[in-house]
């Protein structure tokens, strides 16, 4: 077999090796365009994790690796002439030089060829001549242009600048540097990769960029610029250059990664932002994915397949988590006004990587720093009488909507239960409420509650529109009233272009066979192509969804309401006039932003008038629609301080279903920076929900400033007590419980106890050992 790699950074040289060595027979060559003693960048860094994996799959380029390695445990964020230093992380620095002379040193051994100085001009003879070809040149891959089509390569470049230089300062944590200039915010990404020198990746915005005239600097130029910068941070030492050109990330995917005999890998294949410090890491994991993948399939067709199947979900991950994290460094002017501990405890969490728990874990003085600040918020802010010295989690600390007090800050999401009749809610309808009652949420929602009758999704949607839903409503209401101390709100919606469906079990948003009633939108466009159309609403029928809404509210307020939300999402009636790709509309109520937001508006400040002035009112906003040409994060701000300036208490931010071709990107908490974006650039009040399963991502969101209210769905379906277990997992005694409940509520703290302590012994089990010991004396 013969084996081509064309490229000679950390992914080809370590398949080379993992695969040489498993099958010395194999023939390698590697081809390097540059010199192998060339030296372009400073440092790479791994964790403990990854070097743990490096001696699992070759112990002697391991012992190679970290004889050469600096080691260091914390992370240091100055920030405001504070500094916040975090334990528990387990991090080694090399050389990235020293890297590859030890990688070439380990191919040679094993009788890998290395032909450096040479570029291969014909790729198509190299293909034909070898049984694999091995793409691993890079973020500018000749093999990935040249395959291009088949490939389909897309690269995001971000808008920041960043450049890579080195200095001999030494450092004995990975440190973030924050400094505000009159240009603007710098950043530095430090840390020490072998001793007396550290890697030092500056970044700063596009329009500090621009003031502070580094476009037109040189090299040199810009070093002794940024050494003015952070003067007191090197403290006399130097910055040193070497191809330290400013430069804007590229985000680089590819929808394929083979093609016939030939795979690209690393940098070629994907790139992760520099901010987690996984480029490298991504890059020998490949190597890794990809020798697993032949040890597992005989033949190299095969094996690609394999591999491209099976590290794909992996490699993405880690493309989230980078792009989440390179985000929060582009928008660093929304946590600028932040505590310091709350914004180093963002900047911790970032990624979602760390969370509230996995903190506590690791350094359990900062989270106790983080609970007194979240604590001296409340009180400040709220006026309330809390615990500041020794404070509960975020999560069980009270908000307040105008006259209404919540006692945490967790919320049973609005889910259709599609189990009305005839409009009225029934018996499953005060249940389901009122278990998550007196389970412990602060604030209950119903789901969507129709103002008419032509304004339900389907047959079994719940409405408030007759004397009959009226009664069934305070029945529900006064029940959650007089057995817990939740509060309630009902959230009014009208269906729209989205109405006349069938049941969700049996096709969700799928048109209805029979029994069709007529519906109505912005504009005539159907939700699927086989859908209904709907009618574009006249003034009149305007006139008449505003009077249901209205209607709807007395009604809410007769039967007890503390609290009612206007759905202005997820494609309904409403939502459909912001959405452009709803409204194409020509009159005064489409076109322009400004426009579109008429009529909802219109009905939120007749809904508003209508309500007691002591009860908050709520609106849920799609914050993006997942599609090009529709709502974007930037469009949200607005729309949300539209509705504040009405009148509006908090936004409860949600994404998306507007279209039924959008194509939204998933993942742990995936709508949370959206509202993280209203709540700092807006200062408005926010509710946050979208695949939250834990009350540990709960306090993480809480405490980071992303949200105020935090709104459970499916986690909350099956588990009416989630608020109750999470108490008693974090020791938090005064949450109300009914006296019927009481010794189950006991036995629930034992339990929770016992189950803390084996959780916090098998997380400290589970933590990847620390190779500070195998280190020589001098790297520590």
């Amino acid at each position: 077999m013969r084996i081509s790699i064309i490229g000679g950074g950390p992914a080809g040289l370590y398949f080379a090796i993992l695969m040489k060595a498993a099958r010395p027979a194999i023939d390698i060559t590697v081809y390097e365009r540059n010199r192998p003693d060339d030296t372009f960048g400073f440092g790479v860094v791994f964790s403990d994790e990854t070097l743990e994996t490096f001696e699992r799959y070759d112990p002697a380029s391991y012992r190679s690796i970290t004889e050469h390695f600096a080691y260091w445990d914390d992370i240091e964020i100055h920030f405001k002439g504070t500094v916040h230093r975090i334990g528990g992380n387990g991090f080694c620095g090399c050389a990235r030089p020293t890297l590859l002379k030890l990688l070439h040193r380990r191919c040679r051994d094993l009788g890998v060829e290395l032909l450096f100085e040479h570029e291969v001009a014909d790729f198509d003879a190299l293909i034909a001549d070898s049984d694999l070809v091995v793409a691993a040149d890079g973020i500018n891959s000749a093999v990935r242009r040249r395959f291009a089509d088949h490939f389909q390569t897309s690269v995001d470049l971000r808008p920041n600048h960043f450049t890579w230089m080195g200095s001999d300062k030494p450092l004995d944590a990975f440190s973030f540097f924050f400094r505000e200039t009159e240009h603007g915010i710098f950043i530095a990404h430090t840390y020490q990769y072998e001793p007396g020198h550290s890697t030092w990746v500056l970044e700063t915005d596009p329009a500090t960029f621009e003031r502070a005239g580094l476009a037109a600097m040189t090299e040199e130029q810009s070093a002794r610029f940024l050494e003015g910068v952070f003067a007191e941070e090197l403290a006399g030492h130097r910055l040193i250059t070497n191809r330290s050109i400013w430069r804007n990330f590229p985000t680089i995917r590819n929808a394929r990664w083979v093609k016939d005999n030939v795979v690209i890998l690393g940098d070629a294949k994907g790139t992760a932002h520099f901010s987690i410090g996984s480029g490298t890491k991504l890059a020998m994991e490949d190597a890794i994915a990809l020798f697993e993948a032949f040890q597992a399939e005989p033949d190299v067709a095969g094996a690609l397949t394999r591999f491209e199947t099976q590290r794909r979900e992996d490699v993405e991950k880690t493309q989230h988590a980078a792009d989440v994290s390179l985000v929060w460094f582009e928008h660093l002017d929304r946590f600028w006004p932040m505590d310091p501990v709350q914004f180093a405890f963002g900047l911790m969490t970032r990624s979602k990587s760390i969370t509230y728990d996995n903190l506590r874990l690791r350094a359990p003085a900062f989270v106790d720093a983080i609970d007194r600040v979240f604590a001296g918020q409340v009180r400040d802010r709220l006026g309330f009488d809390v615990d500041v010295k020794r404070p509960k989690p975020p999560l069980f600390q009270p908000f307040q909507l105008r006259g209404m007090t919540l006692a945490n800050r967790l919320v049973l999401s609005p889910m259709c239960q599609y189990s009305a009749v005839d409009g009225c809610p029934t018996d499953w309808h005060m249940v389901h409420i009122g278990a998550r009652a007196v389970g412990g949420a602060g604030l209950i929602y119903t789901e969507m509650t129709d103002v008419s009758e032509e304004a339900r999704i389907t047959h079994g949607c719940a409405g408030i529109y007759t004397d009959a839903h009226e009664a069934a409503w305070k029945r529900i209401v006064d029940f959650v009233h007089a057995n817990s101390a939740a509060r309630i709100c009902l959230q009014l919606g009208h269906a729209g272009r989205k109405g006349s469906t069938r049941l969700m079990w049996d096709g969700i948003d799928q048109p209805l066979e029979t029994g069709n009633w007529p519906i109505v939108s912005a504009s005539p466009l159907p939700y699927y192509p086989d859908s209904q159309v709907p009618r574009e609403m006249t003034r009149a029928d305007m006139d008449r969804v505003v009077a249901d809404f209205v209607q709807a509210a007395e009604r809410a307020d007769r039967a007890g309401f503390d609290m009612l939300e206007v759905h202005v999402a997820h494609g309904y009636l409403l939502a459909s006039f912001v959405s452009p790709l709803t409204n194409v509309r020509t009159d005064e109520y489409g076109g322009s932003l400004e426009n579109r937001l008429r009529f909802p508006l219109e009905v939120f400040d007749r809904v508003r008038a209508a309500w007691p002035d002591d009860k908050p009112m709520s609106v849920r906003i799609s914050a993006t629609d997942w599609k090009d040409g529709g709502i974007t994060g930037d469009d949200a701000v607005e729309i949300a301080r539209a509705f504040a300036d009405r009148g509006c208490d908090l936004i409860d931010v949600s994404t998306g279903q507007t279209v039924h071709d959008a194509e939204p990107v998933f993942g742990r908490m995936f709508q949370t920076p959206f509202s993280e974006q209203i709540r700092n650039e807006a200062g408005l009040a926010t509710m946050c929900v979208g695949n939250i399963v834990s009350a540990d991502q709960v306090n993480t969101i809480l405490a980071a400033g992303r949200a105020d209210l935090v709104a459970l769905a499916r986690p909350h379906l099956v588990d009416p007590a989630f608020l109750m277990r999470a108490a008693a997992f974090y020791g938090v005694r005064d949450v109300h419980c009914p006296p019927q409940y009481l010794a189950g509520m006991d036995q629930l703290y034992r339990t929770a106890a016992r189950d803390r302590e084996d959780l916090l012994e098998l997380r400290r089990k589970a933590r990847p050992k620390s190779h500070h010991q195998s280190l020589p004396e001098a790297a520590q």
